[in-house]
């Protein structure tokens, strides 16, 4: 029987990352481990251009070199931009991934570098749980061929170019008819990314259990457009109803331009976000602790006394 087999996927644009990587590295390879190394950069898509509008990759070509079925778990090591481009590259292939924190807000990520030691000795003894969060498939289409797709993890987002008007977005659900919404831009996001562009555009917090999806629009220019949640079953077609050119962002680190006629087409990915939990998972407490929802409120004092 040969070595198990670990991952480990860093931010190599931080010094730290690489160091704590390379470390890391060793301290598997004493234990009797084979390691396979990757750069976070290999699942950021990057932007298409004017003059490049389309950077075309397919969703399974993402997976670094040597990242197979054989590896029982990744590290990665980075904030949430890391952790975002690691499942890009690691969720077709079903490898479970502990999150350590070198970056700032680390809303995705399990632990932090402090603690990894202690978080290795669970890893190899195989003391954890493993979550499922759902992920969507993101596929652009022109004239019904397939110019653009990617996995993703937290939303979709289509809004207008500066120094462009409000837009208009014809959208249907599954077999319902379509809607139209007025606004700035839309915003289509998994229960994950509830916590993230979707909750700043006024959406709710979805826990990640539930299986749905979340339509918010940017900036409606109705009262009447607010969020609306929707079963992560139904597909979900975007057309863009304005003359003007627009601009797909996914996960916040890759995109391409929309052009009148194209069409978007979003769906829950057959693939899973699998992240490493070192505890039973507590969205309560992560949402407390990082966006201090929930804390008690100090109350004020009945009287104030005059000097």
């Amino acid at each position: 029987m040969g070595k198990p087999k670990a991952g480990i996927v860093y931010n190599d644009i931080k010094p730290i990352a690489c160091k704590v990587a390379s470390d890391l590295e060793k301290t598997l390879i004493a234990k009797g481990w084979q390691v396979c190394l990757a750069s976070g950069i290999g699942g950021i898509l990057e932007y298409s251009t004017p003059g490049s509008p389309v950077c075309h990759t397919r969703i399974e070509q993402l997976r670094p070199a040597n990242f197979d079925q054989d590896v029982a778990f990744a590290i990665v090591l980075g904030g949430d931009g890391t952790v975002l481009s690691a499942f890009r590259q690691l969720a077709p292939s079903g490898i479970p991934i502990l999150s350590v924190n070198t970056g700032h807000m680390g809303f995705l990520t399990e632990t932090y570098l402090n603690h990894l030691p202690q978080a290795l000795e669970k890893l190899l003894t195989q003391d954890y749980e493993i979550e499922e969060r759902s992920m969507l498939a993101v596929r652009v289409f022109r004239n019904e061929a397939l110019l653009w797709e990617a996995l993703c993890l937290n939303e979709m987002v289509l809004h207008r170019e500066p120094l462009t008007s409000m837009c208009h977005f014809e959208i249907q659900i599954g077999r319902h008819a379509p809607i139209d919404i007025a606004a700035d831009g839309i915003i289509i996001s998994t229960p994950t990314g509830s916590t993230a562009y979707s909750l700043s555009a006024g959406g709710p917090v979805v826990t990640p259990e539930v299986p749905v999806l979340q339509l918010a629009p940017i900036c409606p220019h109705s009262l009447a457009s607010r969020a609306l949640v929707f079963s992560d079953q139904e597909v979900v077609n975007v057309f863009p109803a304005t003359p003007n050119r627009m601009v797909m962002v996914v996960d916040g680190n890759g995109g391409c331009y929309i052009l009148p006629d194209d069409r978007i087409c979003i769906e829950k990915s057959v693939y899973s976000a699998r992240f490493i939990r070192l505890q039973p998972p507590e969205f309560f407490r992560i949402l407390r602790e990082k966006l201090g929802w929930g804390l008690p409120h100090i109350a004020k004092p009945t009287s104030v006394e005059l000097p």
